[in-house]
Formats: structure tokens, sequence, C-alpha cells
């Protein structure tokens, strides 16, 4: 089983485990190619994973395919309670680097899992409205109606990022985890839809 991650400083792991999260977009090439193909393998060893073609030539393979489970990646200090792991187990798990940073977490203690239901390939700014909200950028409460926002936490501050519409606070969003210029830059992202299922 493979592992995902999703950034806790923008709230994203919460998002997916709430369920308001479903999409995730990574990014797949960053090359200046304007005519790209993208397609679903069928044969064995990679079906359902995506490619991205640009004639005959392979240009990049998407990491997970059509149907795979794949574990949410959390610190372990995270899931303590959650798991219902023994005092001894816990003991070795906080002397590892696990421990706080989820990159080096093992997949299979993971309690959490999301099935990939959908790949597909598209520029970054070709993104929807609905997909936005999919992405977990939500609606501010009712003090500033009509707006559209993210938070994240910055020096133990909560801060948010706000914009009229959902496409203007996705493009913040995305500079933040990407990189400032990402959003501008438009680069092929493989735009993967799951489910969470536990």
């Amino acid at each position: 089983m493979k592992k995902i991650m999703f950034n806790d400083k923008y709230g994203l792991t919460r998002a997916v485990l709430e369920g308001r999260k479903t999409q995730t977009r990574r990014i797949a090439y960053t090359g200046n190619a304007t005519i790209i193909d993208c397609g679903i393998c069928v044969e064995p060893k990679n079906i359902g994973r995506a490619i991205l073609l640009r004639g005959i030539d392979e240009v990049a393979y998407s990491r997970y395919n059509v149907g795979e489970e794949v574990a949410i990646a959390q610190a372990y200090c995270e899931l303590v309670s959650e798991v219902g792991i023994n005092e001894a187990e816990i003991n070795k798990l906080r002397n590892s680097k696990g421990w706080t940073n989820k990159m080096f977490v093992k997949d299979d203690l993971m309690p959490h899992r999301i099935r990939i239901t959908d790949i597909r390939a598209e520029r970054l700014q070709e993104i929807s409205d609905e997909d936005c909200i999919a992405e977990g950028i939500k609606k501010n409460p009712e003090v500033l109606r009509g707006m559209w926002e993210f938070s994240y936490i910055k020096d133990v501050t909560l801060k948010f990022e706000m914009s009229t519409t959902t496409r203007g606070a996705y493009a913040k969003l995305i500079d933040h985890i990407s990189g400032k210029g990402t959003w501008a830059s438009n680069p092929y992202v493989f735009v993967y839809e799951f489910e969470l299922i536990k």
C-alpha cells in the first residue's frame, strides 16, 4: 500500500477526514508542450494508472491508480488515542522520526484510507468552481458573506486567505502549498478524485 500526504498547515488532512475534500491536484508536467493527451493504462503491470503523452512520448505517470486504496499519512503523535496500540509500541513509535513527521510513518499503521475513484490530467487553471470546493475551499461564515477562504496557522496564529471567487481562493492556496507562481505557470496536473473509506 502507498500513502498520500495532505498539507496539515492548511487543514487539508482534516478536510479529507471530514469529507469536505474529495480531490487533490499534483503537478504532473511543467514543460512547454501545448498538446498533451491523457489516458488510463490497461496493461496488467500499470492497470488503472494515468499516463501523459506528447505524441508517442510518455511524459509522466500518475503515482496512484484508479481503484487503489491509499493510506492517509498522519504523524504517530496524532494517532495514539485513535489507533489503539499498547504502551510498549507507543514508546517505540515515540522514538521514531514518524512521531512528529508524517513523511516517515509506515502506511500500514495509518488508520484512515482513501480510494482513488478517477484520475484525469488538465492544466491547473482549468479547475472549475465545483472542483475548488472539492479541493477544500469553503465559504466564509456569515461575517463576510460571499467570500471564499482557506485558513492556516502561522506563528501559532490562525490566518485566513480570502477571495470573492472559489478559483481566486484556490489560486492563493496552491501558491502557498507549491510555491509562489505555481498558479500563474499553469502546469499540467493529475487530478485525483477519491472517497474516504476508513
